[in-house]
């Protein structure tokens, strides 16, 4: 596989069982870039393994991380990837061919889908996992990520491509993992409301559980994926009531974000 001008990058924190995959997916990539904010396992020395450059950046969020990742690359196409996250073979001979032509034209961007494994296998029904689209592939010159904390998203001006095969998310090994997330993820989006100054809005809490589980069980099709659909739904609405009830606390209770960041670092999240 020859190179192309492109550069993979991946923002890390204590990837080391996920970031070999992730570098190893992208054959083609002239330049591999990690920007890891402080990992205290292998990730570093695994990513370096594996061919990447590994600069350090303290955590910003997820949008100020990914922006200034993009300012320490070598090239201007970008393919960003999380360490969970890794190109399928078929796309990588997509991208192979395909990006010569898109890097030539005018386009600021392009969407990958994104298929999810979920306890051990592909998720086969529930919409989210099943071709979810992302754009992942931009020029850094035409696009840029959005500051939000957490739920980050790509912001460019007109029409952009899809390609056709997709990327693959090993989606928390665990459930564990799992509600390690919810917490990191529920405490940024929490604080973005915070600086926001949204209001509290708790009259909504006793909805939103079961408005959220029946949206992805039901319409989103997690039921057709078996119990395991009934976890992912009950997840997904555990996480929309949790950061309701969490942002009333920091609200009402503002020493609350300070003792919440000291129990998550001791735990190893970073906020």
């Amino acid at each position: 596989m020859s190179l192309l001008p492109i550069t993979l990058v991946v923002i890390t924190h204590n990837e080391a069982d996920n970031i070999a995959r992730c570098l190893d997916s992208v054959p083609f990539a002239a330049e591999k870039l990690v920007v890891d904010s402080g990992s205290t396992d292998d990730t570093v020395a695994v990513a370096r393994a594996h061919g990447a450059r590994v600069v350090h950046q303290d955590w910003l969020g997820f949008g100020p991380q990914r922006n200034a990742a993009a300012t320490h690359c070598s090239h201007d196409w970008i393919l960003a990837l999380d360490a969970d996250e890794s190109l399928s073979p078929e796309l990588a001979r997509e991208l192979e061919q395909g990006l010569p032509a898109l890097m030539a034209s005018e386009v600021p961007a392009a969407i990958l889908r994104r298929r999810t494994i979920f306890m051990g296998r592909a998720m086969r029904w529930y919409r989210p996992s099943v071709g979810e689209k992302m754009a992942r592939l931009y020029h850094r010159g035409r696009a840029r990520w959005s500051d939000a904390r957490v739920h980050e998203s790509l912001r460019f001006e007109g029409s952009v491509p899809t390609l056709r095969a997709p990327f693959n998310h090993v989606n928390n090994p665990t459930l564990v993992h799992k509600q390690l997330k919810v917490l990191r993820y529920s405490e940024l989006k929490c604080l973005d409301w915070l600086d926001k100054g949204k209001s509290v809005r708790m009259w909504q809490a006793p909805f939103v559980y079961w408005l959220s589980f029946v949206k992805d069980y039901v319409f989103r099709l997690g039921a057709l994926d078996g119990w395991r659909g009934f976890i992912v739904a009950h997840t997904a609405a555990s996480y929309a009531l949790y950061k309701r009830m969490r942002y009333y606390e920091m609200r009402h209770h503002p020493e609350s974000v300070r003792l919440a960041e000291a129990a998550l670092l001791r735990h190893g999240i970073e906020r």
